[in-house]
Order: C-alpha cells, then sequence, then structure tokens
C-alpha cells in the first residue's frame, strides 16, 4: 500500500487557514483521496488539554516561554505518534492545520529561540519527519491581527505585540524560502485569487506525486 502524504498549511493568525484547508480538501475529494485533518497544538485528547493550557489567557500564573516551547512539542508528539503516522501508514492523506514550522516561527522567531534549542528538542520529538508539502500563507501581521480581532476575542498568544508577530513573519519567510517543499502564498490577494493559488499548488504535487 502506498503511504499517505502529509499537506500542511501554515500562516500567523487571520492568513486564512481554514478556508485554505477546506479548498485542499475540496480538491482531494475531487481525486477521491481519503483524508484526515489535524491541528496544531491539539488533534488528540491529551494534545487537545496541552492546547488549553498554552492558548489560555487567564492562568493563575505566567506559562513561561520555556513551558510554552516544550508543550508544544509534547503536543506534536503526542498527534504525531498517535494520529499522522497511523494514517499516513495506511495511505491515508492528512491535512495539517499548522506543523513544526509554527515552532519554528512563534518559538524560534517570535519568542526568539535559538536554532540549535529548536532543531534539539525537534530531534527528539519528530526524529527527522517533515510534510511532504507546506503552504504558507503570507500576510503582514497588522492586516492579519486586524482580521483576528475582527473573529472576536484574542488567545493569549494573539495578544502579543505587533513587533512578535512581525520577527514571527521574517521567521517563516527565511524558513519558507529555504525550503523546496514549501509555497509561498501572497494571503494579502483577494480570497478567490488566494483559494485558486492553494487549488493550483496541491493540483501541482498531486499530479508530481501520482506521476
Amino acid at each position: 500500500m502506498k503511504k499517505g502524504q502529509f499537506i500542511v498549511v501554515e500562516g500567523i493568525e487571520g492568513a486564512g487557514k481554514s478556508s485554505a484547508i477546506s479548498v485542499i480538501e475540496a480538491v482531494l475529494e475531487k481525486h477521491g483521496i481519503a483524508y484526515i485533518k489535524t491541528r496544531e497544538p491539539g488533534g488528540t485528547p491529551l494534545a487537545e488539554s496541552l492546547r488549553d493550557i498554552v492558548k489560555s489567557a487567564s492562568h493563575d500564573e505566567v506559562l513561561t516561554q520555556e513551558t510554552e516551547l516544550l508543550l508544544m512539542y509534547a503536543s506534536r508528539s503526542q498527534l504525531l505518534a498517535n494520529r499522522i503516522l497511523p494514517a499516513l501508514e495506511q495511505g491515508t492523506w492528512v491535512i495539517g492545520d499548522r506543523h513544526d514550522l509554527s515552532s519554528r516561527a512563534y518559538q524560534g522567531g517570535g519568542r526568539q529561540f535559538d536554532d540549535e534549542i529548536m532543531n534539539a528538542i525537534a530531534d527528539v520529538t519528530l526524529k527527522g519527519f517533515t510534510p511532504d508539502l507546506t503552504v504558507y500563507l503570507d500576510l503582514a501581521p497588522e492586516l492579519g491581527l486586524g482580521r483576528a480581532q475582527a473573529r472576536g476575542e484574542l488567545d493569549r498568544i494573539e495578544l502579543e505585540k505587533i513587533e512578535f508577530f512581525e520577527r514571527v513573519r521574517n521567521k517563516y519567510l527565511e524558513l519558507a524560502t529555504a525550503s523546496e517543499s514549501t509555497d509561498i502564498i501572497d494571503a494579502s490577494q483577494t480570497m478567490g485569487k488566494v483559494h485558486k493559488d492553494v487549488a493550483r499548488t496541491v493540483e501541482s504535487f498531486i499530479a508530481k506525486e501520482q506521476g
């Protein structure tokens, strides 16, 4: 049985990840490809509990940056072992709402943990596992945060200052540009254009994979 493929959608708050994932779902369904969806942090009962800790803005104590970093990778380890890898082994494709690139951008770029620390933790938890395709939706933080605020109450990370998100975006762009398996899409375009770009990227990936 041919292994499934792991497609990840990345981007800052307000970049349009949810609607992009819907586009990817439609493309896979058109091709008769079985898939599941995951999100990070989260995706399993235990990982969802860790998500609540990371996202909540109402803790009685300050969540340290180091704790945040380790919780992200603990959640990812659970998701990888218990959902992603079993699905891929069965030939099922996986659409991920965020993966390791998020930690590289948010904790590595935003929190300014250096690459050696990020690599060491990733080596232990991911053991070299990487997505087959990453769709990075690039957007200026001002625009993205404006969209996020319009959706309602912001979580703990979304309440960070604009400088934090500028570092996040810069790290995203640095890593996405250097990755052959990452496609950068301008998320400031109209929704229709963004969706066309996402669909084109996934169609091209499927054609290459099936060819």
